[in-house]
């Protein structure tokens, strides 16, 4: 491993069984050559046209991007100009703007058949051209002696001249925040969909943005809700980013395409490599953004081309193993997919060309294992499975028919008993049962992977101390101002008090002691999950968790449950949010400040329009919610699983999972987790050098159950992909990787995300009316075949 000076890192040389937090993928890649960081700056820059010293093996060839150290000085820039601005019109008018339409595009996402979310590169680009826009249009220095106007504050707030970098990381920041559907809507969406209750407070959102005084109490609890819900974990998060920020170790490598492109738009002007890598960039974009017409409308097959499928067309089987180009068909087995949302990272953490190597395979190894117990429990008829849909998220009566919850539960949605022995308990298909206890295992590995390789680096970093860490982003960050962790703390405790006020206002029968407790577990878990989140980019979600203890805790009641979910989950997910845009702005030199400010912006405005968008997207398809497979357009299957586990967790939490009944071992899959990791940390420190530090357990079992859901004959592609991308390019193609690979995956997410959105709304059923394209060889009947033409076995609700 190359030895370095920065310290503390999380592969120390004097413990040289502490190496699963390295971005090592290929054994053998390191080489033994010292990197001063203080001299980083001088053996040249990264968009210099040559090679540089610090890129230079042993045998005078670059090697391969390997450690943290080379993420930090060989992929991204140490310069910084201080006096560059980031507080100006643009700023604001853009954040804003792009705000708002992303939280309204995120929303939509929500409700697609597999889970998309809005690309922070699509929102990068789309700000880089408006930016540029009103570089233009709006009056700036040079043109101030032509209108006769002094240079003066408003001028200069306006525009100051050329659109700079920072002002389009806080504007990318502030937008991709607003992206992200708030878990609050999940509650809301299941209360409409599968409660019958209407939550009507459009015009409260309205008035309560525009702070007019009319607004009624019922609308202000709603909106406080929405925006507690999405804060709360921001203030945890600020005390923690000591050691989930700040340390060379916390790579993220999530947003290195997003930081490139940032780099590759704004520094660098003149290079010819700059140049090259902006033509690359841009002809990447549009070549994805017309490619992405065929699979996405033209020619829908190629969502999923399967061999198996054309030669047998009549099989259940062949459409349970190797269909998966439709929502919940299949497990997609060595299908072929062209289509880039499904192959790419879609938006989201994980993607193929830029998450390591080892964090993929751990993935896939997960996978292999999922496809052999789904078809193994379907075919021995194990809980019934053969009564359900072989992919489905809803509960069923025993004999195959869909749960009706609504029969179990008293008027103020609690569990009654007489009922509940009427009705029976509900039954889960084999799949979604199995996602449960990958899920379940996946916490209880997730801790003990944490203890074993992460938590003496950690609690060095806490004993030392800031002034300990001796990463060069950190050092040039220095020079601005830090928000304290006092300010981090108020913002929790703010949200504290109105997270405990809004869950009584709202009825929601979960007390104040309830909301404590969701909390504390949350505060808990955010260094578990942040750090491998920090290190190998992925973060597997605890909300299965979370739902468990709800339903001990407070047992039969589902809405309770809901909101336990929502503040024992969601501050997790933005505390991760926010450290790795915290990460973000250090590479990029952004001030702090500035990240804090304008993410909790972006939290409330895309909180709130969230809410807005679900009611009209229930509206106008809450039959196709409602059903099964849905439609390659719209689904509910994320609302779904969300209202099972309510029901499953909430109201029969107990009953369900009490000794004796058919689902008591699944609670038990939690100490099952916890034992997993030892027997690989164990090989390792036996066989140091076979690899085992490179199976990162707490992925390996959250997947177990990855294909439960959605759309899967991207999975065999992804992996090849992989193969190609983080093995073959990143060590025998290192230059090329180093100075492509990144913007590759910057311009195919963009151009997809650009493709998705016109799509949606030109032709797609958001503008209000669906247009479809008629159907040809490429693109069957769905009431007859799926895309793939395996046969079509989920006809109903």
């Amino acid at each position: 491993m190359a030895a370095v000076d920065a310290v503390p890192v999380l592969n120390e040389k004097e413990d040289k069984h502490s190496s699963n937090g390295s971005f090592a993928d290929e054994k053998g890649a390191y080489v033994n050559e010292k990197v001063n960081l203080d001299d980083a700056e001088e053996v040249g820059d990264v968009f210099t046209d040559g090679p540089r010293l610090i890129d230079l093996g042993e045998d005078g060839h670059e090697r391969p991007i390997v450690t943290d150290i080379d993420y930090a000085t060989r992929l991204i820039s140490l310069d910084d100009d201080p006096t560059m601005r980031w507080f100006t019109f643009r700023m604001w008018f853009l954040g804003l703007g792009l705000s708002c339409f992303a939280s309204v595009l995120g929303q939509i996402f929500y409700f697609r058949p597999q889970t998309i979310y809005v690309s922070q590169l699509f929102i990068q680009i789309i700000s880089f051209i408006l930016g540029r826009a009103l570089e233009y249009i709006i009056p700036g220095p040079s043109d101030l002696a032509i209108l006769k106007t002094r240079d003066n504050i408003f001028w200069r707030f306006m525009n100051h001249g050329h659109f700079t970098m920072k002002e389009h990381v806080a504007i990318t920041i502030m937008a991709s925040t607003a992206s992200s559907s708030a878990l609050a809507i999940s509650i809301f969406a299941a209360q409409e969909l599968y409660y019958n209750v209407e939550t009507n407070v459009a015009v409260g959102i309205f008035t309560y943005v525009l702070s007019i005084p009319v607004m009624k109490p019922p609308h202000l609890i709603t909106d406080l809700r929405i925006i507690s819900s999405q804060l709360i974990g921001y203030g945890m998060a600020g005390v923690m980013r000591t050691f989930l920020v700040y340390p060379t170790f916390a790579v993220y490598p999530q947003v290195m395409p997003t930081v490139q492109l940032f780099e590759a738009l704004h520094r660098g002007d003149g290079m010819m490599a700059q140049s090259k890598r902006k033509r690359f960039f841009w002809g990447t974009f549009i070549a994805i953004f017309v490619w992405e017409w065929f699979p996405e409308y033209i020619a829908p097959t190629l969502t999923g081309v399967s061999i198996f499928c054309l030669a047998d067309q009549k099989s259940p089987w062949v459409s349970r193993i190797f269909g998966g180009s439709a929502g919940n068909e299949g497990l997609g087995a060595f299908s072929l997919c062209f289509d880039w949302a499904y192959v790419g990272s879609g938006g989201g953490a994980i993607g193929s060309l830029f998450t390591p190597l080892s964090t993929q395979l751990s993935l896939y190894a997960g996978c292999a294992v999922c496809m052999i117990a789904f078809c193994a429990c379907f075919a021995a008829n194990t809980w019934h499975a053969q009564n359900f849909p072989f992919l489905t998220q809803l509960l069923y009566y025993e004999n195959g028919t869909e749960y009706n919850q609504l029969l179990i539960l008293n008027d103020d949605f609690t569990l009654n008993e007489e009922k509940l022995a009427q009705q029976g308990l509900p039954w889960y298909a084999a799949s979604q049962l199995l996602y449960k206890v990958s899920r379940t295992m996946y916490i209880g590995a997730a801790v003990t992977h944490f203890l074993l390789w992460h938590s003496k680096t950690v609690w060095k970093i806490i004993r030392a101390g800031k002034d300990a860490i001796d990463d060069p982003h950190y050092k040039k960050m220095k020079v601005y101002p830090e928000l304290s962790n006092w300010s981090y703390l108020a913002v929790f405790l703010v949200c504290l008090g109105v997270a405990i006020g809004t869950t009584y206002g709202a009825h929601s029968q979960l007390p104040a002691w309830g909301t404590i407790i969701a909390l504390l577990f949350a505060f808990i878990f955010i260094p578990v999950i942040g750090t491998l989140y920090a290190t190998v980019g992925y973060a597997p979600s605890i909300e299965n968790l979370i739902q468990m203890l709800g339903g001990a805790l407070i047992p039969g009641k589902p809405v309770a449950n809901m909101y336990f979910s929502m503040y024992g989950y969601q501050p997790v997910v933005q505390a991760n949010t926010l450290c790795a845009d915290l990460k973000t702005g250090q590479y990029t030199k952004l001030p702090p400040r500035a990240t804090f400010l304008v993410q909790v912006i972006g939290s409330i405005v895309g909180g709130l329009l969230n809410f807005v968008i679900m009611k009209v997207i229930i509206k106008a398809h809450a039959p196709i919610l409602l059903s099964v497979q849905g439609t390659n357009i719209w689904s509910g299957q994320q609302v779904q699983s969300f209202n099972s586990d309510a029901i499953s967790w909430g109201a029969l939490g107990k009953p369900l999972y009490a000794p004796g009944t058919q689902y008591a071992f699944v609670p038990y899959m939690l100490l099952v987790g916890l034992l997993f990791p030892l027997p690989f940390w164990y090989l390792h420190r036996r066989f140091p050098k076979f690899g085992f530090d490179h199976v990162f357990t707490p992925i390996l079992t959250a997947e177990l159950g990855y294909l439960s859901v959605g759309i899967n004959s991207s999975v065999f592609t992804s992996f090849l992909l992989a193969i190609f991308s983080q093995y073959y390019l990143r060590k025998y193609r290192a230059t090329w990787f180093r100075k492509y690979n990144f913007l590759l995956s910057a311009a195919l997410d963009g151009g997809t995300s650009v493709m998705i959105f016109v799509f949606t709304f030109a032709v797609g059923g958001a503008g209000g009316k669906v247009t479809p394209f008629p159907t040809w060889g490429l693109n069957p009947n769905l009431n007859v075949k799926n895309p793939d033409y395996c046969m079509l076995l989920n006809t109903g609700g």
